[in-house]
Order: C-alpha cells, then sequence, then structure tokens
C-alpha cells in the first residue's frame, strides 16, 4: 500500500538538489515516513518551482521514496525544463508523467519515452512543441499506449491518424535519403 503524494511543489526548487533539504508539503493524506525516514508513496509532485535540468533526478527519487523503483507518478510541470532527458527513460513503472508548461523545444525528444511500457498519461501543453503542427500526432506515434494526452483522452480516430501520420512521415524520409 501506498501513501499520499510527496509534494514538493511552489518550493523555489531551482536544482533537483535544493529539493533534498525541503519538507514535503502536507496534504490531505498525512505523510507518514519509514524507520529509513523515506516515504512510502510512487507519486512525486516537484511542479511550480524553476527547476532546469533532470540531471540529479534519481537521487532525488531515492532520497525521498522508500522503494524509488516504483515511481509512477511524477508532476514536473510549470518549471523551466528545455529538454526531455533521457534520465526519464529509466523510471520504468512511470504510468503518468506531467511536463506542461515548461519550455521544451524539440518535439522528436518525446520518442525517448517510447521505451517506458506503462506510461499512458502525459500532458506537453504549454511548451513551445505544442506549436508545431504535428505536435499531437508525433506524440501519439511515439507513444502509442497513451490513454491521455494534454488532458484529453486519445481516440481512435487520433491513433488511426497518428499511425497514417508516421507512415508517411517516413516515406517522405526515405524518398529524401534516395534522392540524396
Amino acid at each position: 500500500m501506498y501513501g499520499a503524494p510527496v509534494d514538493l511543489s511552489f518550493k523555489n526548487i531551482s536544482s533537483l538538489a535544493d529539493a533534498w533539504t525541503e519538507e514535503p508539503n502536507s496534504g490531505l493524506r498525512p505523510l507518514k515516513r519509514n524507520s529509513e525516514m523515506k516515504y512510502p508513496s510512487c507519486s512525486l509532485r516537484l511542479n511550480n518551482n524553476s527547476i532546469t535540468d533532470l540531471h540529479d533526478l534519481q537521487q532525488t527519487v531515492s532520497h525521498f521514496l522508500a522503494e524509488p523503483s516504483q515511481l509512477s507518478w511524477l508532476d514536473l510541470s510549470f518549471n523551466n525544463i528545455l529538454h526531455i532527458d533521457k534520465i526519464l527513460c529509466e523510471l520504468r513503472e512511470l504510468r503518468v508523467l506531467y511536463l506542461h508548461g515548461n519550455s521544451i523545444f524539440i518535439l522528436s525528444e518525446v520518442d525517448r519515452l517510447g521505451v517506458l511500457p506503462h506510461l499512458h498519461t502525459i500532458t506537453l501543453h504549454g511548451n513551445v512543441i505544442e506549436t508545431n503542427k504535428a505536435y499531437r500526432n508525433r506524440v501519439i506515434s511515439a507513444l502509442p499506449q497513451l490513454k491521455t494526452m494534454d488532458f484529453s483522452a486519445v481516440t481512435r480516430q487520433e491513433r488511426v491518424m497518428a499511425k497514417i501520420w508516421h507512415q508517411s512521415n517516413n516515406r517522405s524520409r526515405s524518398n529524401k535519403l534516395l534522392k540524396s
């Protein structure tokens, strides 16, 4: 049985290492620590801070959670994150990932998250990548197991359109390679 989310939102954290000295916010469900002073939770909220990169993410998860490998819900929304870091791909049990309201600008970085077998919910709206006209097709194509994107259900029709988009995109890439 897992406890309440470990909530480190609105803490003015600019580097993940800064979070280690913070005390989590108390919510409706009280946070309990185990004998190692870690939280029996599978959810971590780091939203509404000033985080720019994720290079200390594994250490931060391990610092707070009793079972860091079981992290399934991560909220990094409303920070200053520029890239979808490869470190997220190490969170094999991740099911929900909130990245909305950041500064992510390279749409192809979403492809990295395709290695997360259980990821079914993602938010990316409010990032520069959202302005790309292929945004939703690209994300659904890269993450075919998604059920929800940007707080909106992924429909069967969107899956079909993303598949067609992916096939035509690969075909045009292949043609360009053949011509060069």
